[in-house]
This record gives structure tokens, sequence and C-alpha cells, in this order.
């Protein structure tokens, strides 16, 4: 089975690095789950990081410490399964799997949040420079 992004989604997808694009779309292809990208999720100004910040979902604050959503080189995702977003770590491994796959395919450097020991964000990937 094939997924596809919404519209909605797309939009998102436009604002960020074409590596990352193509990475999610070739994911989106692959993947076992079905997934989408939250209206947040691509690039983001200053405000909008520090707004996050502040509600203890990001530890960067966008102006001191930037968040690379800031410069287009990270993207957060959410599962859809059964109609519905979702972020169990279930459903997010399935759609990490996905998005490394294709990440290694297209030689992109791509991490996940769901990789790091400090503060694990499952629904986040960024691109290596």
């Amino acid at each position: 089975m094939s997924f596809k992004f919404s519209e909605r989604s797309l939009n998102v997808l436009d604002s960020v690095n074409p590596d990352l694009q193509a990475v999610c779309m070739r994911a989106i292809e692959i993947s076992k789950v079905d997934f989408g990208i939250p209206t947040n999720g691509g690039l983001r100004s200053a405000e909008e990081q520090n707004r996050l910040f502040h509600a203890g979902k990001s530890k960067l604050d966008g102006y001191e410490k930037k968040s690379k959503h800031q410069s287009g080189d990270a993207i957060d995702v959410y599962a859809y399964v059964d109609g519905h977003a979702s972020w169990m770590p279930q459903h997010l491994t399935h759609v990490a799997t996905a998005m490394l796959a294709a990440a290694s395919d297209l030689g992109v450097q791509l991490q996940w949040g769901g990789h790091w020991r400090n503060f694990v964000d499952m629904p986040h990937f960024e691109i290596s420079k």
C-alpha cells in the first residue's frame, strides 16, 4: 500500500530543505504507516520556536539556541492511523524506519530525534551537516 501527503502537509513540506523534501516524498511511498506533517512541523520563525520552547515542546528557544526548523533543515511528522493523528512510539518508529531508509537510499545524512538521549523527540528529523 502506498500513501500520499495531504495538500496541507505538502504546503509545509515545501518550506524545508529540498533534500528533506525528497526524503519525505520517498518515505511516504515506502512507509508501512501513513504519516503527515503538522502545521508547525516545517520552517519556523524565531517567535514560533520560542512559543514551542515555553510550552515545553523544545529545548531550543529560537533566539540564543536556534532550532534546525528555523533554517528549514528539520521536519516533524505524525503517524496517521485509523483516521487519526498518532504520536504513539510504535507508530512513529514505523515512520522513522521509512524516513531513515529513504535518507539512506538518497544519500542524505539524517538524524532522528528518537535516537537522542537527553530529549527524545520521536516526531523530529533533521539534516546532519
